[in-house]
């Protein structure tokens, strides 16, 4: 259980001096299994229904059915686990918060906030405008973001300064500026950063044993439809994301995959291959050794944890002989975290720079 006292919401500067809040948005995962199915109704609103259209009385009945399939999957088939990603998104917090207060001080704080789970993102953002923070950097730690995942987070901070706009001027704004940080699946930093880990890895754990022609490596990226009501899911950032990375090893590791964590719904055409289909190409084709590495997500969480080892347990069943390898996410990587600062950093300096602006109450514009 995390304790979000350890994200401070104290105002430590004065009100007048002009200050940056970076919220780092997440989904987020619940501590308690009491709360799933409020966790369900929720991805059901912000997600599923962007894939098939739900009407508003069927989310509570939603979030309780999907409830009961996580009390079995999480408590009964995988003996009461509990997703480590909300404590990973704490380091993570206070690791970017560490680089960036290094070269801006307390001008700048980072605070996080989830889709689905406490710390709501519309809670933490509605605390921001209490302690009278000018500017706010909306920052989704999704790697594989997209204008459907990314644009949830700019939703739910929207709810927030609709609801503290005047009524005499509802286009009024709380903060003097808010920025978005877009998707970094491809930045070059992000990709060199996962190249060398899998070298890295790879080396130490095949060295010897295996030709790196009989290495199968798979990328495993979070599956979803092409389109959601005329957004862009993160199918097109995961494939080039894939391609980045694959370009830089297969020289070297000639057998690797995307491989798709899906979520399979009726009437949806979900991305190919999955995590199994991907694995069972590349045996087909040589490999002795089979690794999975999550390029979806930032944190570890139950899909690149329970969903990676389900399907290795239905591998090893039938490829026996094959080694599987199940690899870690990013984490609290000093490395990863500090490229992820350095992308706040920009976005950050332009708004410390920027003059406040002044504010007319009785214009509609």
């Amino acid at each position: 259980m995390i304790n979000h006292q350890s994200q401070s919401t104290d105002s430590v500067t004065s009100q007048s001096e002009n200050r940056v809040a970076v919220l780092l948005a997440g989904y987020g995962e619940v501590q308690s299994y009491r709360d799933l199915s409020r966790y369900n109704q929720a991805a059901t609103k912000y997600i599923a229904a962007q894939f098939v259209p739900i009407p508003n009385w069927l989310y509570p009945l939603a979030g309780k059915f999907l409830a009961l399939q996580d009390l079995y999957n999480f408590g009964v088939k995988h003996h009461q686990f509990m997703s480590p990603e909300n404590e990973i998104f704490e380091k993570q917090r206070l690791g970017i918060e560490t680089q960036l207060q290094d070269r801006w001080g307390d001008r700048v704080q980072v605070f996080k906030g989830f889709y689905f789970c406490q710390p709501f993102v519309q809670q933490v953002v509605a605390d921001l405008i209490q302690q009278d923070f000018q500017n706010l950097l909306i920052y989704p730690l999704l790697v594989v973001d997209s204008a459907f995942t990314g644009a949830i987070a700019i939703e739910q901070v929207n709810e927030v300064i609709a609801a503290n706009a005047p009524e005499n001027n509802p286009q009024h704004s709380p903060f003097k500026s808010v920025r978005y940080i877009p998707s970094f699946a491809t930045e070059p930093a992000y990709v060199d950063l996962i190249v060398h880990q899998l070298e890295e890895t790879l080396t130490e754990l095949f060295a010897d044993r295996f030709f790196e022609s009989r290495i199968g490596i798979i990328l495993t990226v979070h599956g979803g439809p092409e389109r959601a009501k005329g957004l862009l899911t993160g199918v097109i950032d995961g494939q080039a994301l894939c391609d980045a990375v694959r370009s830089q090893l297969q020289q070297r590791y000639p057998l690797i995959s995307i491989g798709w964590i899906n979520h399979d719904m009726p009437f949806i055409n979900w991305s190919q291959p999955d995590i199994k289909q991907a694995a069972q190409s590349l045996i087909k084709a040589g490999a002795q050794a089979i690794v999975f590495k999550p390029l979806g997500w930032a944190t570890e969480n139950y899909e690149t944890i329970l969903d990676v080892e389900d399907a290795i347990q239905s591998l090893r069943s039938k490829y026996p002989t094959v080694t599987y390898v199940r690899l870690d996410c990013v984490n609290d990587d000093p490395a990863f975290l500090k490229i992820a600062a350095a992308w706040a950093n920009p976005q950050i300096e332009a708004m410390l720079a920027a003059q406040p602006l002044a504010v007319d109450t009785h214009s509609s514009r």
